[in-house]
Parts: structure tokens; sequence; C-alpha cells
């Protein structure tokens, strides 16, 4: 039947955009137009700086299943410290919207010279699905409070844990992009402690609208299933350059793959290489 195909469809896309937003969330803009802000500029050198802003296309069995725009926006003026904001949103196309409307919007809060998340929101919209799931970290007692369906529960977590956006904007800073290299981390997520590993596993070129450079191929390895219905690791294409612009990611999911692509945000001097 025509009706329960689309839905099925529609909610494969949808946990599709979820993932890759979850994915974007963690690999950020680096654009060199952009000045430092003040905020960040007694802060060790990273690969990201405040006021960027890259756009992706996700597609699903050729389909155009949405897009995912990340942002980097200034942090929390008041700390004493210098802090960022990690801002990712994941919209379905209008296709997809006319059955299973998806409207995603995460923000995480950061500490700029440690890369640990102070306090992460998560805004989720799914179908007739509404979420809002609020994390606020600790360091100082080695917690987090996570508010979720309106109870708050403080549990204890390792002092280096990540929340899902931050954790791959620290990978994508200290991760040497040569054929080998790996890191592993904490990432706290849905009331548990995860165990990520990341590993480089080629240099290779790479066309696509960005035209042909030179890339990283990191593979970010999920030993659980609780992010989105993966059934196998995510790829990701970094440049490798001091910038690392994340041009493609793909993951597998229950039927096919889900692939996204940047379309919007490349800086001219990696284009020219």
């Amino acid at each position: 039947m025509p009706g329960v195909r689309d839905a099925r469809r529609g909610m494969l896309l949808s946990t599709s955009m979820h993932g890759l937003a979850w994915v974007f969330c963690l690999f950020a803009a680096w654009s060199p137009g952009f000045a430092y802000a003040d905020e960040i500029a007694s802060t060790p050198s990273r690969p990201f700086r405040v006021g960027e802003r890259l756009t992706y296309d996700i597609t699903f069995l050729n389909i155009s299943a949405g897009t995912a725009v990340m942002e980097v926006g200034s942090g929390d003026a008041g700390s004493g410290r210098p802090s960022g904001k990690f801002i990712t949103t994941a919209v379905s196309s209008p296709k997809v919207t006319r059955f299973f409307p998806v409207d995603n919007r995460v923000e995480s809060l950061t500490d700029l010279t440690t890369l640990l998340p102070e306090h992460m929101i998560f805004r989720r919209r799914e179908g007739k699905k509404k979420e809002d799931i609020e994390y606020v970290f600790h360091r100082k007692d080695s917690t987090v409070s996570a508010t979720r369906g309106g109870s708050t529960e403080v549990l204890p977590i390792p002092a280096d844990t990540q929340d899902l956006i931050s954790c791959l904007y620290y990978v994508r800073s200290l991760l040497p992009l040569k054929q080998g290299a790996s890191q592993a981390l904490t990432v706290y997520h849905d009331k548990k402690i995860r165990q990520i590993e990341v590993r480089v596993e080629k240099i290779e070129m790479l066309d696509g609208p960005w035209g042909n450079l030179e890339t990283a191929q990191v593979l970010v390895i999920m030993p659980f299933q609780g992010i989105f219905l993966n059934q196998g690791n995510i790829r990701v294409w970094f440049t490798t350059d001091e910038r690392r612009i994340p041009l493609r990611m793909k993951a597998k999911v229950i039927i096919g793959s889900i692939v996204a692509d940047l379309v919007s945000g490349i800086p001219e001097v990696s284009r020219s290489k």
C-alpha cells in the first residue's frame, strides 16, 4: 500500500536524518573569511572559528531527504572562560515533510580551551514526536544533570566525558590525519556512557561539489546501536589542510546508506588546492 510504504520510508529518512544530524553536530564548519572572535583569541589553535556555517545535502536511496546546517556561535561572555556554541539543525525536504516532517536542533555550549561541553540542548521534532532533552555538565563534581520528559537525573561521569556535538570537535582538533592514527573518547548519551573509537583509514582524493581535494577517510567505530539504527560504522572524509573540512559523511542504515555532501561554505583556499 502506497501510504504504508511512504510512512515506512518517512520513518527511515527521519531516522537517517537524526543520525546524520548527530554526525553533523560533531564535525563543524571552518571558513577563512571570519576572524577569530575575542572570546577565543587566547585559546589553543583550533580548526574551527566563530561565525562559520556549512550546509549539507542529505540523500537516502538516491532521494533528497533533507538539509543540515552547522554553525559555530559565540558562547557565554559572562562565564569568565572562553566558550563557544556549536549549533546544528536538520530539516526534512519538502517531499519528505509531506508525510514525515523532521525539524531537529542541537546546541552545545562548550569550553573552547578544554573542548569539554558545559550545557547541551536537543530540540527534537520528528513526525508527531516532540521532545526536549537537556544536559548540564558539572565538571567539579564529575556529574551530569539530564532532563528528559519532565524529569531530571544526576549521574556520575568520567572527567573527560563529551556530548553528541562536542566529541568530534574534540577529535577534529586532536586526531592526526595520518593513515593508521586513532583516538578513543567517552560520550554521554541517553543515560549511558559510550565508548567510541575513531581511526584514519586512508588518504585519498575525493570528487564532489567542492572539486577534487585530498582527504583523510576517518572511520567512526560505533560499538552500539543507540543514536540511530545504523548497521555499521560511520565514515567521514576530511580535507587534509589545517581546516579539516568534513566534505562527506556516510553511514549504513536498515536499508541502504545515508550520505551527506557539503554544498555550501567551502573556503576558497581549500577549493583551490
